[in-house]
């Protein structure tokens, strides 16, 4: 099992022209996070903080009902850290999801949503919570179709309103059982 250290840094690399995280003992996390998406401060070296520590262990534990396995589920909660760390704001893109009238949900930091489209459903993570909508992470293996060509794959991160989103916590809160008798 992957714990924080704060032995462990984010820099930035042209060669993989992504954000990385270096592990140590010869361990690097690619994330998923290109030049064009992140913040001037995701180009200097920067030290995995408390912060970041404490992002983790909120996303690893919420994340860890799922059924992803121990690997999938330090990549997904390495990218959700990635993300509302390093990435540069951007606007709402609400069209590609149909809209959920008959429910309110006032998403939380950490909660599982299910956000739909004509051309599939699929689960995402809430990580920075706005007044009217938020920034979510796609948990889903398979990609999730916005239209055409575009797709979000695992771990891919876009922000959506909030009338959007269906609560999908019970997905997360269902861990496995033993039957006795």
């Amino acid at each position: 099992m992957l714990k924080p250290s704060d032995t462990w840094n984010w820099y930035y690399s042209d060669q993989e022209c992504s954000l990385m995280l270096n592990l140590g003992q010869d361990m690097v996390f690619k994330t998923n996070l290109v030049k064009k998406t992140l913040v001037q401060c995701a180009f200097k070296n920067n030290e995995f903080t408390v912060d970041d520590a404490s992002a983790y262990q909120i996303f690893k534990e919420k994340i860890s009902c799922l059924d992803l396995s121990e690997p999938r589920q330090a990549e997904l909660a390495l990218y959700c850290v990635a993300a509302k760390r390093f990435h540069k704001p951007v606007q709402p893109k609400s069209w590609f999801f149909d809209t959920q009238s008959a429910y309110h949900h006032d998403p939380r930091e950490g909660d599982i949503v299910r956000l739909s489209n004509e051309l599939n459903d699929g689960h995402f993570i809430v990580l920075e919570v706005g007044d009217s909508s938020s920034l979510c992470v796609s948990i889903e293996l398979e990609e999730f179709l916005l239209a055409g060509s575009k797709v979000l794959r695992f771990g891919d991160y876009i922000k959506v309103m909030h009338d959007r989103m269906v609560c999908a916590n019970s997905i997360a809160s269902i861990g496995p059982m033993a039957l006795v008798g």
